[in-house]
């Protein structure tokens, strides 16, 4: 009874201190509005126009607008995993920009980000299945607190949600260095090199594994360009990399072909999202901070 008198006089306090600034709310409301609108069509045609310089300043806010808040608020959990994830992701960086590059080094970058893109893919899924099952109320079944396993989802979705995109942006990243380095590939313009029939584009190895033989570790696959590369090669450059073209002749890949196995398929259906969500994560706080500043200053409270 206490506490609901409390919430009541807590209630009336914030009607009488909002009372008479209708016009107002309704004035912040239309800037907010507006500013959502003209960002939008800003970053589309920024991004339309000058893609490379969109995507690195993109991946530039993302690291760091997170940083901001996890010391702001003392987040030291995910500050250290975002410090160990920045230092390994740096060093796979580094080796994928050198040049000559090696021939170990295109292997070593698309398992670190395949890694990760797995890992933010059960994250994602063990924490949305832990808000749901929160939701429905099995949390009581285990005596645990509503909180306790709200908050565990809420936590797991974001981690799995953040380095997903994350991982995404650094692996498209090494992809144009390593394939451009290794001279089948080139961002603009005409490959340096010809390809052999044996040859992987990707990495530049050759191709042991006949393309209608069972490999040990790795099957070889061809595209409908009749190129053919390694099958953990072509997946990490179209899945992991975010190409959707033949890295050496930019035909079309047909995805879905490539894609058959329907668990495989939510992986790529995962991805989407994450590229969906990139807007929200590095954007939408720069948004909000533009319209607040606004607001102050017209005087607006």
């Amino acid at each position: 009874m206490t506490s609901f008198a409390g919430s009541s006089l807590q209630q009336e306090r914030m009607y009488k201190m909002h009372r008479g600034h209708e016009s107002m709310h309704v004035e912040m409301i239309l800037i907010f509005l507006c500013a959502l609108v003209i960002a939008q069509i800003v970053l589309v045609q920024w991004r339309q126009r000058h893609g490379r310089s969109y995507n690195l300043v993109t991946l530039l806010q993302m690291w760091v607008v997170p940083l901001y808040f996890t010391i702001k608020l003392y987040w030291w959990r995910f500050l250290s995993m975002w410090g160990m994830f920045s230092v390994i992701t740096s060093y796979v960086l580094f080796r994928a920009t050198r040049k000559p590059l090696s021939g170990r080094t295109p292997r070593l970058v698309y398992k670190w980000f395949l890694l990760i893109y797995k890992l933010s893919y059960a994250f994602g899924v063990v924490g949305y299945l832990a808000i749901m099952f929160t939701m429905c109320g099995f949390n009581l079944f285990f005596k645990i607190k509503a909180r306790d396993s709200m908050d565990f989802g809420i936590v797991s979705l974001f981690y799995g949600l953040y380095y997903g995109v994350m991982g995404r942006d650094f692996a498209e990243i090494c992809s144009d260095y390593m394939a451009s380095t290794i001279g089948f590939y080139s961002v603009s313009g005409m490959p340096t090199r010809s390809l052999s029939d044996n040859v992987c584009a990707v990495c530049g190895q050759k191709i042991i594994v006949e393309l209608n033989e069972e490999g040990l570790i790795e099957n070889t696959y061809q595209l409908s360009c009749n190129h053919i590369f390694h099958e953990f090669c072509i997946r990490g450059w179209c899945i992991v990399g975010k190409k959707q073209t033949c890295p050496y002749c930019k035909e079309k890949v047909d995805l879905k072909r490539m894609i058959s196995n329907p668990w495989e398929r939510t992986h790529f259906l995962y991805g989407q999202i994450l590229d969906w969500l990139r807007y929200l994560v590095a954007w939408q706080p720069v948004v909000i901070g533009i319209v607040q500043g606004i607001n102050y200053s017209l005087g607006l409270e």
